[in-house]
């Protein structure tokens, strides 16, 4: 995939996390314990490299943190039919918008979602 592209992808989170993270709590009132609780990012990787750089803490060349902390506790794996319909973008711009169109989305269904 060339680096000017970007994706959305959602990975499924442990149900724990609404019981013991108060942020997504409070983040997700409309959640009522059915469907899964999810995390919504965007990438210019394959979410499958993206997803494992979560889960292992990853830090680029500075030393900052690139994972989110709530997918490297609460992150199960990949939900591929929640994403592989909206086609890559070419700018992070439209990827971010997307991201966030797709999360509330989501919340709409009654999912709980967390998304930067």
């Amino acid at each position: 995939m060339p680096k000017n592209t970007y994706q959305v992808y959602v990975i499924e989170l442990n149900k724990k996390v609404f019981t013991l993270n108060k942020k997504f709590r409070e983040a997700n009132p409309q959640f009522n314990g059915v469907l899964e609780c999810l995390y919504v990012g965007m990438t210019s990787k394959t979410p499958k490299e993206r997803f494992l750089q979560h889960k292992t803490g990853y830090r680029n060349k500075k030393g900052l943190k690139l994972s989110a902390n709530i997918v490297q506790k609460y992150g199960m794996y990949l939900r591929p039919s929640l994403y592989n319909y909206i086609e890559p973008v070419n700018t992070r711009a439209e990827a971010l918008k997307l991201e966030e169109s797709l999360a509330l989305d989501l919340k709409r269904q009654r999912y709980a979602v967390w998304y930067n």
